[in-house]
């Protein structure tokens, strides 16, 4: 495996290759990274990935400083999984002049985690954007936790004309139910143990929509309420439909999604309907 810093160290490293799939990461990897990659093995004769903590993605007072840098072991990982390119830039090689031109998200990123972290997904569009110009890879493969922003970079690839075929992955999880998440290693002894209630409540809910219940705001609530009970400070639970994420209407594919605080960590969740 090779690993590269430089934006010339990366482009003469793929100039011979013919199809790489391009897996996007911030590093601090876990199972559900290799996951991936090991899904990019699939769509492509070349895996490459990128490490990089996006500054522009984090919010002011967010968790940019503390996030964990592991690039030793994450490049121990990619390489056991079988990933044959790595690009591990610092921020100046990213971004050489103050990063003017951004691309602005569609409206699809204006509900849920666009409301609760604005510019977010602005930050997320425009870095990957300048991957995949990099990379200029066949596909990328992205996981379906983040729902959302899985939806935005459909959107970007769609409206921006980028031959890219965005390969999806299911989110992996820990055995009790708790969605791997670079952060869950933010979380007390007691918080992990708290954790796994937020998948728990999804799945009510799912189990219900597939019932045939259809009073979406009551279960809401209640999934809401309950949480709130037990220590977390929930930003939303909701049922919205899958294409747009707005209210969903009659027979439109359901997803359930939800983001909340339990303790200093922030986490998301989602389960189709």
């Amino acid at each position: 495996m090779d690993l590269v810093h430089t934006v010339s160290e990366l482009r003469k490293r793929l100039a011979p290759e013919r199809s790489v799939v391009l897996v996007p990461t911030m590093g601090n990897l876990h199972a559900g990274h290799i996951a991936l990659v090991e899904l990019a093995r699939e769509h492509g004769r070349s895996v490459a990935a990128s490490i990089f903590v996006n500054r522009l993605q984090f919010q002011a007072g967010g968790d940019f400083d503390r996030y964990p840098r592991t690039l030793d072991n994450d490049c121990k990982m990619l390489e056991r999984a079988g990933c044959e390119v790595v690009f591990a830039p610092d921020e100046l090689e990213m971004y050489p002049v103050p990063q003017e031109m951004v691309v602005t998200p569609p409206r699809v990123a204006e509900p849920l985690e666009g409301e609760f972290r604005p510019g977010h997904f602005q930050g997320v569009a425009t870095v990957v954007a300048k991957l995949f110009n990099l990379f200029t890879p066949q596909a990328a493969v992205f996981g379906k936790k983040d729902y959302q922003q899985l939806r935005v970079i459909r959107a970007l690839v769609a409206q921006l004309n980028f031959p890219i075929e965005i390969v999806e992955g299911e989110t992996m999880r820990e055995p009790d139910g708790l969605a791997m998440s670079s952060r869950n290693g933010y979380l007390t002894k007691d918080e992990r143990a708290e954790a796994p209630r937020l998948n728990r409540k999804l799945r009510e809910i799912v189990e219900r929509v597939r019932g045939g219940e259809r009073d979406f705001a009551r279960m809401e609530r209640a999934a809401v309420e309950e949480l709130a009970k037990n220590g977390w400070k929930p930003d939303y639970v909701a049922v919205r439909n899958r294409a747009d994420l707005l209210a969903p209407k009659e027979g439109e594919p359901l997803v359930v999604l939800a983001a909340a605080w339990l303790g200093r960590t922030r986490l998301i969740d989602n389960l189709e309907a």
